[in-house]
């Protein structure tokens, strides 16, 4: 029987055929959450961003016990307060849970869907913004990411490499199973840091991406990487882009990987460059795991991620010269400012830097072309 309380919008359309006086409290929540839900896929927004939104509305829920219609910018206050200092969340964490509150208050007190006035006839109370400019995060600097993250030196990345290389001689020498995924990781780090790549570019890869450059044929059939999953942005599907190849070792590495040791653990029902032994693509997590156990072996610090490989290729480019504007395009940054917050360079670097164009000044000032 339809709801005939003069109910407007998604509100209505929602609980059209629940009569008002047996309007669980649960039933209007979840009634929300999927109408939130449809106006987020409306936007093109992906389904992994949506669900992540969803449950840091439904732990807000549960931590206050409280509905969306009762909450309170207190109660947000108090939650907030709890992450920090409980739970040392980091900056933009906390920001990004903040942003999910406040999008889901701005749906339900959005006139147009009808949920302030369902709340009022079914509960006496409607939802109010509980996310305001006094007691949420400011997107103030251009760079939240924890101050551990950095680039690694060129020698804490050749003991990187050198420690999963070794990791899999060790297996192999022991007779043991897995070597063939244990040459798989070692392979994923040297392959993020080579082409500069983010965690699911790399893991999305196929033997398909790769080709060559007719202007540096001495790279083979390994020139160019054809990034298909780059980082979408506002509803966008993922970017493309095409990432030169710049590093002379890079193509024996993966030459070595997708000739003599991919065979062995392909899978039949995919074409994913890192199949596991069970799955078609290797999964975030066992990427994730592959460079904190390697790192960990070496005594980097805790801080430090995959992601500090993408830090070290910028880093390492501009030191060895390739132009700011190149870079940029390798590393698929809209804005030179986000390629500048990954660059890292050494005190040898900028003494060099400097050294040139004290060089140069001297050499104008006094009509020494020689010097």
């Amino acid at each position: 029987m339809e709801s005939e309380v003069g109910l407007s919008g998604s509100g209505r359309l929602r609980l059209a055929s629940v009569s008002p006086a047996s309007v669980a409290t649960g039933e209007v929540f979840e009634a929300m959450l999927s109408g939130w839900r449809d106006q987020q896929l409306a936007r093109n927004l992906n389904v992994a961003t949506i669900g992540a939104r969803e449950r840091v509305v439904r732990r807000f829920r549960s931590q206050t016990g409280a509905w969306p219609w009762e909450w309170l910018p207190g109660h947000l206050d108090e939650w907030v307060g709890e992450l920090r200092s409980v739970e040392h969340l980091a900056h933009s964490t906390i920001r990004s849970y903040q942003l999910a509150i406040g999008g889901f208050c701005a749906f339900v007190c959005d006139p147009a869907y009808g949920w302030t006035s369902t709340c009022t006839t079914q509960f006496g109370s409607a939802p109010t913004q509980v996310c305001r400019p006094e007691n949420t995060a400011i997107h103030s600097s251009e760079f939240e990411g924890r101050p551990g993250r950095r680039s690694l030196t060129r020698d804490e990345l050749q003991d990187l490499f050198d420690a999963a290389d070794d990791a899999v001689e060790v297996i192999r020498q022991r007779n043991r199973k897995g070597w063939v995924s244990a040459f798989r990781d070692a392979t994923m780090l040297k392959v993020a840091y080579a082409w500069g790549l983010r965690r699911r570019e790399l893991r999305m890869l196929e033997l398909a991406d790769f080709g060559s450059n007719p202007k540096a044929g001495e790279f083979g059939t390994y020139g160019v990487c054809q990034v298909r999953w780059g980082k979408a942005a506002k509803g966008s599907p993922p970017r493309r882009r095409s990432v030169l190849t710049v590093m002379d070792w890079s193509p024996e590495v993966i030459g070595e990987w997708v000739e003599d040791v991919w065979p062995n653990l392909e899978a039949s029902d995919g074409a994913g460059l890192w199949p596991s032994e069970r799955r078609p693509v290797v999964s975030e997590d066992r990427i994730n795991a592959a460079f904190a156990r390697t790192a960990r072996s070496v005594g980097l610090g805790e801080g430090l991620t995959l992601h500090c490989l993408r830090h070290s290729y910028v880093t390492h480019l501009i030191e060895d010269g390739f132009d700011a504007l190149f870079v940029q395009q390798q590393v698929g940054h809209e804005y030179a400012s986000t390629t500048a917050i990954y660059t890292s360079v050494s005190s040898d670097y900028r003494t060099r830097v400097l050294r040139d164009a004290l060089d140069r000044s001297i050499s104008s000032a006094t009509g020494d072309t020689k010097r």
